[in-house]
């Protein structure tokens, strides 16, 4: 607890690194969307733009790049360590995920996947 900083959106752990709590949808069959919560591993200066703009109106405009800091199922190696860019879309709400440089990422953001598969996944790590 010593070393942490943050709140349940901003966090900057000594000797791990700086952390922004973000949204990846992820567009399933059907029409329908699965959204995961995860951390976004960023530089602690964009850490601190955040934190300097979290409850401005500059929030609307905030866009940061960053590593995902969690693995998505299924995708668990296509996703952990990649990098990703997230902006905001809802004042309202943490940044989401909106692209990535990494062609794995960026497929698993972008393409439609089935959501019997999808939910499979997700419910393995609920029994877990």
């Amino acid at each position: 607890e010593a070393r942490t900083w943050g709140n349940e959106a901003l966090m900057q752990v000594q000797g791990v690194g700086a952390f922004v709590r973000v949204l990846v949808p992820i567009h399933l069959t059907g029409g329908y969307t699965v959204t995961f919560g995860a951390w976004l591993g960023v530089d602690p200066d964009d850490l601190r733009t955040a934190y300097e703009v979290w409850w401005t109106d500059a929030y609307a405009d905030l866009v940061i790049d960053g590593r995902l800091a969690n693995m998505l199922p299924p995708w668990e190696s296509e996703t952990y360590g990649k990098p990703m860019q997230v902006a905001v879309r809802n004042r309202d709400e943490v940044p989401y995920a909106v692209s990535s440089i990494d062609e794995s990422l960026q497929t698993v953001l972008t393409k439609e996947w089935p959501h019997e598969d999808v939910l499979a996944a997700v419910a393995r790590y609920e029994g877990a």
